[in-house]
């Protein structure tokens, strides 16, 4: 799916009452991740970021979003996957998230977009337990979507977690 047929099916979602259930997907290393769409403010090609000294490695430093300085990460490379070269299906996905008592705003990295789909949370299944050794705390669930498995995120809880 083209990002323009993705672009029109955000909006539409972000606009529909019946959001709560919709999920942008996209790809890193071959496997599919999902985003609550309300979530989701717009989706950017990839810029260059301004770095800022003394980040994480998966900082990738901030850009200015129509005024607004955002920090960018990249989600391999947070996640502890292979860095790549970055392409034209890279892109950044803005989102927004709850941290303590503010609204953080933020930009994600990411191999390419996917589609929008709907999940009932009767199918999603919870994150499967992996012990002390494995941090899934934001890992929201799993879902079966066309026969395939998506890893849904807990936007919140990701961006908390050191970001």
């Amino acid at each position: 799916m083209s990002n323009l047929a993705i672009s029109q099916k955000l909006q539409a979602g972000i606009e529909s009452q019946s959001a709560g259930n919709q999920y942008l997907t996209f790809m890193l290393a071959g496997e599919e991740y999902g985003i609550d769409i309300l979530r989701v403010r717009e989706i950017k090609g990839l810029e260059n970021a301004t770095q800022i000294p003394n980040t994480p490695p998966h900082v990738l430093g901030v850009i200015n979003l129509r005024g607004n300085v955002i920090p960018v990460v990249d989600l391999r490379l947070r996640f502890g996957m292979e860095r790549v070269e970055y392409n034209q299906l890279t892109v950044v996905i803005v989102v927004r998230a709850q941290c303590a008592d503010r609204e953080r705003t933020i930009g994600l990295v990411v191999d390419t977009v996917s589609d929008v789909y709907n999940i009932q949370s009767e199918g999603v299944h919870p994150s499967p337990d992996f012990g002390s050794a494995v941090d899934t705390s934001f890992v929201q669930g799993i879902a079966s979507v066309d026969d395939k498995m998506v890893i849904l995120l807990d936007i919140d809880k990701l961006v908390r977690e050191e970001i």
